[in-house]
């Protein structure tokens, strides 16, 4: 499956050239240099620090006093006095850790010819070949889900070519310890941060087997001479059981996973990694057309995409943003974070952590639509997580029931407002996730046994809400108080603010996803009055003075200093919510159009990711297709397709990919709306295995910008409006069934 590979003709310069691989746990990025290759190895739950709570007991003796001068309108104030006392304690959370490197040197010539370095996505496997002194070189590697292991194998087209030194080396403190001459061991410790002692002790290690030749072991050094072929086995852990829990065996959980990989047969093994992996990668398909520039390595087609035509690397863009999160996130691990599991900096950029002000929810925007909802699970664990530690924060912050997470988390599930007020006093973070993941519910086979699940988690996030919000002065309007629109600045200097859009947006879509699921209980009574309490009385949306969406209650949008700022928080409300929406609400989808124009398209790669969703929902597809443009450019991607936002960071992909199904599919609670924002750039086309709400499946065939073929598959019992450009049609599908369109439907 050629339209699913990335591939070059010379090997990775930079990490950013480095192709990724992954099961979930294990992450490794390939750089493929044909005389010094280099293996970096990350392990999901190695971070900094241990487990801690960073409550500030000072905290709530002070919140009325913030909250009175940011109602006074007395801004800067409040931001100095929230800095000084509401602030968590230590200010910063832990951040995620590289494990080490795997080195081997290579002892033929330095020249090579007929480089080649392949990703193929359909399988998990990266490719290494060349020819160096007239002997073609070949290797092949991939992290087994399977088997927990990475398998990295070198052979040759003639016998005894194999000659090279194996190596470990870390970032990290610990010892390198040789068990048996082809067995090395890494083990250490982590690193403290921010005042919190290290607590995770870690482990990597490799087994060697060599067919033919000589093996040796040297000062840390295994050496191969005149092997036919060589297999690598690899695996890293580390003591972390959960977040309050770091008393596991890393030493012990790597020798058991690599000694039972021994006795495996690599063939074997290959098979079935690439059948767990094919479970879930084939479940989708698209295409959207392909051309002569499919056939360049895929660092000239990033750098060509722009200028040309070549609608195969959107698709491809796509499949790779579902190929990473399949690699970051499969259930039993943790979610993806801000680089998903790949990471080579022990001080990584905003400590490679879990934002939740954005950054987190889009790397879950993706999964439902590309018919990965298992990789949604570690999320779903995370915030039953959240909810355990997020209490402490509420009760001792701000005096509430239920619980809070503001706009960081890491490994130890910390809650508190961290970095600085005027980017961290933001209470609404817990809301949003789970507002996302109730939402999420609705793509899955099995919606009601998520929302069953999730129900006490949700009940407790809303008892927060209930709590904190306080009254508007001289209105009816219940407002979060201290706040802020993430992460701006208003004409006033600072950030805190009452009640700004997005705050309103996000709770008014949670607690209207929450109230059936309580009514339906049966006894949330009491539950449900305090959710019609509350949305009666949430600020609608307002239109400026501009004619733009209003990002707080003022209309202070074209004075503040950061008018074209990445974060648009405020059109939340139209991505990923359903809330302003071109039919039902089209003033104040003019008003949010008017905004993205003052905004301007270009920002950090996964601001540019949420523009592409933005401008789908506008069902402008030229446009978003120049969005993608501007993402998929030497700029914003690099040259193994990572994000750059700069520096890298996953959420552009799974944005960015995400936007380029929506803009071909939009899945609303009770319509499935066909091709909605089809750029003229891609008249035909395909989908396989689109999941939509209801439960459902969808295949989609188009022509001539217009569908010419649909399959509907439901699992559960679901009627649901098909619709393209004004015509609609209501499909009832009982569960098990499926229905079948032809392009007539629309005609």
């Amino acid at each position: 499956m050629t339209d699913n590979l990335l591939w070059y003709d010379a090997p990775a310069r930079f990490w950013t050239d480095a192709l990724p691989l992954g099961n979930g746990r294990l992450g490794a990025m390939v750089f493929g240099d044909p005389v010094s290759e280099r293996l970096q190895i990350n392990e999901s739950t190695f971070w900094a620090g241990g487990p801690y709570q960073p409550v500030n007991p000072d905290a709530y003796g002070h919140l009325e006093s913030v909250r009175a001068l940011i109602f006074a309108g007395r801004y800067a104030e409040a931001e100095a006095l929230a800095e000084e006392y509401l602030m968590a304690r230590p200010i910063k959370q832990m951040s995620y850790q590289p494990i080490g490197d795997l080195h081997i040197d290579f002892l033929h010539a330095q020249i090579v010819t007929n480089y080649r370095r392949t990703l193929d996505l359909d399988s998990a496997i990266a490719t290494t070949s060349y020819v160096a002194d007239g002997v073609t070189f070949f290797r092949e590697v991939f992290i087994s889900a399977v088997d927990g292991v990475l398998l990295l194998r070198l052979s040759a087209d003639r016998t005894r070519s194999m000659n090279c030194r194996i190596s470990l080396s870390s970032p990290q403190q610990g010892h390198l310890v040789a068990d048996e001459a082809s067995h090395l061991t890494f083990s250490g410790t982590g690193k403290a941060e921010w005042g919190i002692a290290a607590a995770l002790r870690f482990a990597f290690g490799i087994r060697v087997i060599n067919k033919e030749g000589t093996l040796r072991h040297c000062d840390g050094i295994i050496s191969i001479n005149d092997a036919d072929e060589l297999v690598i086995l690899l695996d890293a852990a580390t003591s972390f059981k959960r977040y309050d829990d770091t008393s596991g065996d890393p030493d012990r959980a790597v020798s058991t996973r690599l000694s039972k990989a021994c006795s495996r047969n690599p063939e074997t093994m290959r098979g079935d990694h690439m059948a767990e992996h094919q479970k879930l990668f084939r479940g989708f398909a698209i295409d959207l057309g392909r051309t002569p520039a499919a056939n360049e390595p895929t660092d000239r087609r990033i750098a060509g995409f722009d200028g040309g035509h070549d609608p195969a690397l959107a698709a491809l863009y796509v499949q790779f943003g579902r190929y990473l999160m399949i690699a970051s996130s499969r259930p039993g691990t943790q979610p993806a974070n801000l680089q998903g599991i790949w990471n080579d900096q022990t001080d990584p950029p905003w400590g490679s952590k879990y934002t939740a002000n954005i950054n987190l929810q889009m790397n879950y925007w993706l999964p439902a639509p590309a018919n990965l909802p298992d990789c949604i699970l570690p999320l779903v664990e995370m915030a039953e997580e959240l909810a355990e530690t997020g209490r402490g924060t509420a009760e001792v912050h701000y005096r509430a029931r239920g619980w809070v997470m503001h706009h960081n988390t890491d490994l130890w599930r910390a809650t508190g407002p961290i970095d600085g007020a005027k980017w961290g006093l933001w209470p609404t973070g817990g809301a949003w996730l789970m507002t996302q993941l109730l939402d999420l519910a609705d793509y899955l086979d099995d919606a009601n046994g998520l929302r069953r699940r999730l129900f006490p988690v949700a009940k407790a996030a809303a008892e927060f809400i209930f709590d904190v919000l306080v009254p508007l002065p001289g209105t009816n309007y219940l407002v979060t108080n201290p706040s802020l629109s993430p992460e701006n600045v208003h004409p006033h200097g600072a950030s805190l603010c009452a009640g700004p859009a997005m705050d309103s947006q996000i709770i008014r879509d949670f607690l209207t996803l929450l109230r059936p699921l309580a009514t339906s209980r049966g006894t949330e009574d009491a539950h449900v009055s305090e959710i019609d309490h509350v949305l009666s009385r949430l600020p609608p949306d307002r239109i400026g003075s501009a004619g733009q969406l209003q990002e707080w209650l003022e209309d202070w949008d074209l004075q503040s200093p950061e008018r074209h700022h990445r974060h648009v928080s405020h059109l939340y409300g139209l991505y990923p919510s359903w809330q302003i929406d071109m039919d039902r609400t089209p003033e104040l989808a003019a008003a949010a159009r008017r905004s993205l124009d003052i905004r301007g398209d270009d920002a950090t790669g996964w601001g540019i990711g949420w523009r592409i969703n933005l401008w789908a929902r506008l069902r402008d597809g030229d446009h978003a297709l120049d969005v993608v443009r501007l993402l998929i450019s030497p700029e914003r991607t690099y040259t193994n397709l990572f994000d750059a936002h700069p520096p890298f960071q996953i959420d552009g992909n799974f944005g960015g990919a995400a936007g380029i199904l929506e803009m071909l599919v939009q899945s609303r609670p009770g319509e499935i709306h066909l091709l909605p924002a089809l750029p003229s750039a891609w008249p035909q086309g395909t989908l396989r295995g689109l999941r939509v709400r209801g439960g459902m499946l969808l295949d989609l065939d188009w022509e001539d910008g217009r569908p010419t073929k649909m399959w509907l598959a439901a699992s559960r019992d679901a009627s649901t409006i098909l619709r393209f450009g004004e015509t609609r049609h209501r499909i009832d599908i009982a569960a098990g069934e499926s229905f079948v369109g032809g392009g007539r439907l629309f005609e």
